[in-house]
């Protein structure tokens, strides 16, 4: 496959030429801190925000926009709608807090976490899991609209699922190619790096937006007080109603994971393998097809070159982490096994952490398969030249790692 190369409809072509005349005269979406502050006071009524510790995030997350990012007109409306969203939710989880302060009452015990390199069958692995009822996932639309808390079969009838889809739909208008590489819906479960955006710390921008300088701020600063947003969250979720684990997900969480623990004591981990050729080439496809979207500048060989990057950090930190960990805490699975023994690995996950398996626990299973196949939005086709990586590169980056988890090369 080529590198992305952006669909543009007429409309959208000429969102983008007549915004960036009023961008160059000063009249387009402000990627300001205190305007957007402002508009999300006025968008949610509120304006308290609580604790100040965000806002260092939201100056250097808005200062990488405004420069590296190079954001075309319809990347700036979407940035500018993108945060303020965010600001809008936090405002509205500490207002409801400041109302229920029973909430903070709330226990949250052995989180279950999946976490692995991207593109390592995490997505799938995390909606087999989450079919059981008994491992609470939160879903789209509930961290998007989480106040009031949704209550237990709330998805069938809340408005807020409809109106999330219809969001959801304009994502898919500038870059349709998006649900064919990781598939987003209202009632599909989220990523943690969704609740660390209401944080302004969250490799969630990093994905849609290139800003290469934001990421390294995060890699120095950390992520420590995104996973105590996320405990609060998940608090407020759960008053609504619970399961007996919470079950979350993200790749990211393979570079912080010291500071994941460190918020969560009594954590299990699911660590997903696959060969990191494939993943880099499918990665660095994934954050092409964003990031084209939302600029005119992107390079596939600097998009190329950036997960190659990241991606050996993140991992050298999990690797670091693994030594330390109780193996009764931790199960490997590699990508083959979820995509080719879905049942057996199920089996095998919730043996291990002693959870209760039930004949419902695979029916669950087989109905997330048969509603959520693999080439439901189409295949996704990529290959690592495209983005100015080599094998034998990435091979010797990995060799500690592929040899440490058995990690099979696919050809």
């Amino acid at each position: 496959m080529a590198a992305p190369t952006p669909y543009r409809p007429f409309g959208l072509r000429a969102v983008n030429a007549v915004g960036g005349l009023a961008q160059r005269v000063g009249l387009g979406p402000k990627l300001d801190p205190d305007h957007l502050l402002e508009l999300a006071a006025k968008q949610a009524g509120l304006s308290d925000y609580g604790d100040d510790g965000f806002r260092d995030g939201l100056a250097r997350l808005t200062d990488s926009m405004n420069g590296e990012a190079r954001l075309n007109t319809i990347g700036r409306l979407a940035a500018q709608g993108q945060i303020t969203n965010r600001l809008a939710t936090r405002l509205a989880l500490v207002d409801y807090r400041k109302q229920h302060p029973e909430v903070d009452a709330e226990r949250i015990e052995r989180p279950i976490f999946v976490l692995g390199l991207p593109r390592t069958g995490t997505t799938v692995l995390y909606g087999m899991l989450a079919s059981n009822p008994a491992l609470r996932s939160p879903l789209s639309w509930e961290v998007d609209k989480p106040v009031p808390p949704p209550l237990r079969g709330a998805s069938a009838t809340d408005p807020r699922v409809p109106r999330f889809q219809k969001d959801i739909s304009g994502v898919d208008r500038i870059a349709p190619d998006m649900q064919h590489i990781h598939p987003v819906a209202a009632l599909l479960p989220q990523e943690c790096i969704a609740i660390h955006s209401i944080e302004c710390q969250s490799y969630e921008y990093v994905v849609t937006y290139p800003i290469p300088t934001y990421f390294d701020w995060l890699k120095t600063n950390g992520i420590a007080d995104a996973y105590r947003r996320e405990r609060w969250v998940l608090q407020h979720l759960q008053s609504g109603y619970g399961g007996d684990h919470w079950l979350l997900k993200s790749p990211a969480h393979l570079m912080w994971p010291e500071q994941l623990l460190a918020e969560f004591p009594d954590a299990l981990f699911i660590q997903t393998h696959r060969d990191p050729a494939k993943v880099l080439g499918s990665v660095s496809s994934l954050y092409a097809t964003m990031h084209a979207a939302v600029s005119d500048h992107m390079d596939p060989h600097k998009e190329g070159r950036e997960q190659f990057d990241q991606w050996t950090w993140g991992l050298s930190q999990t690797m670091k982490f693994r030594e330390t960990l109780p193996p009764e805490r931790v199960i490997d699975v590699a990508f083959e096994d979820t995509l080719n023994r879905p049942l057996e690995t199920i089996q095998r996950i919730y043996d291990h952490f002693g959870l209760e398996h039930t004949p419902a626990v695979d029916q669950g299973v087989r109905d997330y398969l048969a509603a959520n196949p693999r080439d439901k939005h189409g295949l996704h086709t990529y290959s690592i030249e495209d983005f100015g990586l080599d094998r034998d590169q990435v091979d010797e980056a990995f060799a500690a790692y592929n040899q440490r988890f058995g990690v099979s090369r696919e050809d």
